[in-house]
């Protein structure tokens, strides 16, 4: 049986709910069970946003989540609420950017994805979550390469679709860049 439960949280504008969209559309595409549940402040751009994602090979009971096998952390709100969060034997992403506290669980793997520096070095912030998308396939393969940026394709609007290579290529370099973390 297969089945991944997954938070990511950071601010609103960070493409949080978009990347929870792309991985939903992508496990639909490779046949799997899916829920997407975001949740965000009233605030919405600069507030507190999270989705949580649920791929499964069997039917889902919930899409609520109290503990997960995967948190992909964009700020330090986030952080501090879902660190604890993560199941032992877990996974942690985060992108150190405006993290003043890391990770500093020793019963879960922690990654670090510097991928706000690495958007703004290739002169594309945009491109921001997908990379970090591409991260945490690369650490955790729930679904293809080939599903993901079919997912990418369907979760973007039409008038849009000139952005899917650079996406593409976003998600590749997350999965280049993606480390490790050391304590």
């Amino acid at each position: 049986m297969f089945k991944e439960e997954l938070i990511i949280a950071g601010f609103g504008g960070q493409g949080v709910l978009s990347m929870g969209k792309i991985l939903a559309y992508s496990g639909v595409v490779q046949g799997l069970e899916v829920t997407w549940m975001p949740s965000y402040g009233p605030e919405m751009r600069g507030g507190t946003a999270n989705v949580t994602v649920i791929l499964s090979d069997e039917r889902i009971s919930s899409p609520i989540a109290h503990d997960y096998d995967t948190a992909v952390i964009l700020n330090q709100q986030s952080m501090d609420k879902f660190e604890p969060k993560v199941k032992p034997g877990g996974v942690l992403i985060y992108d150190p950017n405006g993290i003043v506290r890391p990770p500093s669980r020793s019963d879960i793997r922690v990654y670090s994805i510097d991928a706000t520096a690495e958007a703004a070095r290739l002169g594309n912030i945009r491109v921001f979550n997908t990379m970090i998308l591409g991260g945490y396939l690369k650490v955790r393969p729930v679904v293809t390469l080939e599903n993901a940026f079919a997912g990418l394709a369907k979760s973007l609007p039409e008038r849009m679709a000139r952005l899917l290579p650079a996406n593409e290529a976003a998600m590749r370099h997350g999965m280049e860049i993606i480390r490790l973390a050391t304590a």
